[in-house]
């Protein structure tokens, strides 16, 4: 039977147990402590929660619940580092304790601790002068949320005492006037805002919402980013939240977030939370069937009790950045046979192990609720690191050798804030430093919650290091991009277009960039100007240079031009082969051949010159298409105006005198040579005197061509020559005109009206046109057409006629033929006459036919006189009878 003091003992041990694993800490605050010859203090937030702390009345002691495994594990880091420097020659003669005290995550209670640890016989004293205060501890390890070191480090700039943060990175601690004794091993928060926008950058993100804790980390974090994100990222929403875990209105803060996540068009939340609140939001998540793109901040990205929540696959992906995590050597031994080292005590172990015996930690995994796989060691490293930036500091302080430390190790704590603040040192093969903001510059892993079965694991896929900027994701991981929602307000403005922006910077419709600028990206502001010999058309991604536009000759036109200009030629050479080879026949008279070997060689030369029209113009052709064709044309319409004037001279009816003048002007060769002559000096001024033609590159300021042509220069000396060639051919016209109603078989009136005609309309039409197409190519084959249809019209006019006729109607042409049909046409045209009549008043007589027409009929007057007389005779035999 059990006695009443067996009862008694055991009512007092559960009555301790109870009150153990609710660590209602006893008189002495430290909840762990091993003495040494330098003592460093370890605040650390191993309970997340105060009971009732917003129901205080009055200054009674705190009770902590909610035993942490990660804040507890960094502690466990703290303490081996120290060891393993004790048990090494790093600081000979030197042995460092600690004390480490739990803030519980309470601002109050952080400071409660640091009036502990700096208390000298039991108080802190208040001095006038701190220069020669020598607290027991010389340095002090935390905190690990911002809220809680702002509040230390307030507290500690009074004393001067180091303070070295692992995990605080609110951008305001690098404030040295305001936090002068504040160190941290990793960046600010300035750089952890940069890292998510660089991240967001990155996946092309620039619509979110963000949810934040109203503490002073969380509200210093949102405002950073808001800075750093200005003008590339856009907030559709952004919620605070209580940072209390114990606030009475805590569900309902976090209902509300999660409502207005639920309907806001954000694909991409930014949690800067508490990792207990995170838990909260998730699980309202999961109960409406919400997924979205987490970002964790550093708080929480690498928490790993979420990882194990129930349903954690369906709250979408998570991504985070995290401090630089690495192995501590010895540090899994040291957890497997975790125990208090000999001489010193830790509270801390015994409550975990007891937690873990009775299943308290996490319940639905209590087989496997060990330190060891239910957090990651490697979150322990920064703790490392910072134990050993102060131990650096106190070699170089101590002035420590390899065999002993000969400094006072009982000195003021400044001192060792001074030594740490100028020494770097290497660790782990890399080098660390304090910046002059007291920070360490070093980068971010960029970490990514993957699926594994229904929990998560967290895995590292990139990095952000601050020297290069940027984020950098692993090669293996790059396929993320295309499992990724998009999330912008407005889609990507494509290369060629720009933003045309909207009063929300992030939202923006996109317009194609105009003619001479381009982007060569997306979501530019504004297009960019093509540089200096380039050139863009409308909607453009890049500038190009321009391409040179001529005739060349392989294209199409020019290979028309000179399958016209062929044929054109072959005509010509085979008229000029009939004509001398027919040269003595009624029909190609002496007369009439050599005029037509001038028309041939001018038809030729200007022929010639629609060549000169076509390859990339240079000074050279550009004066060789004007003057060929001046010369060419002008001597071959001088030869029509020869024709013309002959004409005019052997039918109208001039009195004897102006005739007889008028015939001293009709000399052929001297005529040809003053007529083209006069356009040969027209041509040698303008191409000496005046602005010759050359070369030149005209843009219609529009695409991507620009036409190389021949600019006139001189546009007088261009209108000169062409305007001579008009009006030689409008005296031929005039000439013809007049002699229009001469017998058909005397004179060439209609083909030269009709040649004329041709030329005249041919032309007329060309200015126009040729104005038109001032700045273009086709000028070029504007000019040269008309050059061709003229030279045609010449030739179908005047040489495939008579070509026909010596061919064709060779037997015809013989003399006797042509004086009975002339003979015929006379008594034709008279005979409404009374042949006698006109015989006996002297119109018809023998001798009376004029020289012009026997010339023109290449034959001596007696043969018509005769021809004449016989006609005659006939007719007066027939009138007498």
């Amino acid at each position: 039977m059990v006695s009443h003091l067996d009862l008694c003992v055991l009512a007092v041990l559960m009555l301790s147990s109870v009150l153990w694993v609710r660590c209602d800490i006893p008189s002495s605050l430290s909840g762990a402590f091993m003495d040494g010859d330098v003592n460093i203090a370890i605040l650390s937030s191993i309970h997340s929660k105060v009971v009732n702390l917003h129901k205080r009345t009055r200054p009674q002691p705190f009770v902590c619940t909610d035993f942490d495994l990660i804040p507890f594990l960094q502690s466990l880091g703290a303490i081996h580092t120290i060891e393993e420097i004790n048990n090494s020659s790093f600081l000979p003669g030197i042995k460092l304790g600690y004390e480490v005290c739990d803030s519980c995550a309470s601002p109050t209670k952080a400071l409660q601790c640091v009036e502990h640890l700096l208390a000298v016989d039991g108080s802190l004293p208040a001095l006038s002068d701190y220069s020669n205060f020598r607290p027991p501890v010389k340095a002090l390890l935390g905190e690990r949320y911002s809220e809680l070191s702002i509040a230390i480090a307030k507290l500690l700039s009074l004393y001067l005492c180091p303070q070295v943060s692992t995990s605080s990175s609110a951008p305001v601690l690098s404030d040295k006037l305001r936090y002068p004794s504040f160190m941290r091993v990793i960046p600010s928060d300035v750089y952890q805002t940069q890292a998510l926008v660089k991240l967001m950058s990155h996946f092309s993100w620039n619509w979110i919402g963000v949810v934040y804790g109203d503490d002073d980390y969380g509200r210093a974090a949102y405002q950073s980013f808001v800075q750093q994100s200005a003008g590339t990222v856009c907030v559709d929403f952004e919620k605070t939240v209580t940072h209390y875990l114990d606030h009475v209105n805590v569900e309902k803060y976090i209902k509300d977030a999660a409502k207005i996540i639920r309907e806001s068009r954000a694909k991409v939340v930014l949690l800067i939370l508490k990792p207990q609140l995170v838990e909260k939001l998730f699980k309202e998540m999961i109960q409406t069937n919400t997924s979205r793109v987490w970002i964790a901040s550093d708080a929480w990205s690498i928490y790993r009790p979420l990882t194990k929540m129930n349903d954690i696959n369906k709250v979408g992906n998570i991504f985070g950045f995290s401090f630089t995590m690495g192995n501590i050597p010895g540090f899994e031994d040291f957890l497997r046979n975790l125990r208090p080292t000999p001489g010193a005590r830790n509270a801390f172990i015994e409550e975990y192990k007891q937690l873990r015996l009775n299943c308290s930690l996490w319940p639905r995994n209590c087989s496997t609720d060990d330190v060891l796989y239910a957090v990651d060691l490697r979150e322990a490293y920064m703790e490392r690191l910072a134990i050993y930036a102060v131990a650096h500091g106190l070699r170089r302080l101590l002035n420590c050798n390899h065999t002993a430390c000969s400094g006072d190790n009982n000195f003021p704590p400044w001192k060792l804030l001074e030594s740490m603040h100028s020494m770097n040192f290497t660790l782990d093969g890399t080098r660390y430093y304090f910046d002059e903001n007291g920070d360490f510059v070093d980068g971010y892993d960029l970490i990514m919650w993957k699926e594994k079965d229904d929990e998560r694991i967290i895995e590292i896929v990139g990095k952000f290091l601050l020297k290069k900027g940027d984020v950098e994701i692993f090669s293996e991981f790059q396929s993320i991009n295309d499992s990724l929602p998009l999330a912008r307000c407005s889609n990507s403005c494509t290369p060629g277009t720009a933003k045309n922006q909207s009063k929300i910077p992030c939202c923006y419709n996109c317009v194609e960039c105009s003619e001479g600028k381009y982007t060569d990206g997306y979501d530019f502001s504004e297009c960019l100007k093509c540089p200096e010999g380039k050139w863009s058309t409308t909607g453009a991604s890049e500038c190009e240079y321009f391409k040179e536009i001529y005739l060349v000759w392989n294209d199409s036109y020019p290979i028309a031009l000179l399958a016209a200009t062929a044929i054109g030629l072959i005509l010509v050479f085979t008229s000029f082969i009939i004509f001398n080879v027919h040269k003595n026949t009624t029909v190609i008279k002496k007369a009439d051949n050599t005029l037509s070997c001038f028309m041939f060689l001018g038809l030729t030369i200007s022929f010639a010159s629609v060549v000169m029209f076509i390859g990339r113009p240079n000074e050279h052709q550009c004066r060789a298409q004007q003057a060929l064709y001046g010369l060419g044309f002008t001597l071959c319409i001088s030869c029509i105006l020869v024709k013309a004037f002959r004409t005019f001279l052997a039918f109208l009816a001039f009195d004897p005198d102006t005739q007889h003048q008028l015939k001293k002007l009709y000399k052929p060769v001297i005529n040809l040579v003053l007529l083209t002559g006069a356009q040969g000096i027209i041509l040698l001024f303008w191409m000496t005197l005046g602005k010759s033609p050359r070369p030149d590159i005209k843009w219609p300021e529009s695409g991507l061509e620009k036409y190389v042509v021949c600019d006139e220069g001189s546009i007088i000396g261009f209108v000169v020559m062409h305007g001579y060639i008009a009006l030689l051919a409008f005296i031929c016209f005039i000439f013809a005109f007049k002699c229009r109603k001469v017998p058909h078989d005397f004179n060439e009136t209609g083909v030269i009206i009709f040649s004329i005609l041709i030329h005249l309309f041919v032309w007329l039409c060309f200015i126009p046109i040729y104005i038109e197409r001032n700045k273009t190519e086709q000028r070029h084959i504007v000019q040269a057409s008309a050059i061709l249809a003229s030279n045609y019209g010449i030739i179908f006019c005047h040489f495939i006629p008579k070509c026909y006729i010596v061919l064709w109607e060779l037997s015809e042409n013989s003399r006797a033929s042509i004086l009975k049909r002339l003979a015929r046409r006379i008594i034709e045209d008279t005979a409404t006459v009374d042949i006698t009549v006109l015989h006996e008043a002297g119109r018809i007589t023998p001798g009376a036919i004029s020289p012009g027409v026997a010339h023109f009929l290449n034959t001596d007057r007696g043969g018509i006189d005769r021809t004449v007389s016989r006609h005659f005779r006939v007719r007066k035999r027939h009138t007498t009878t």
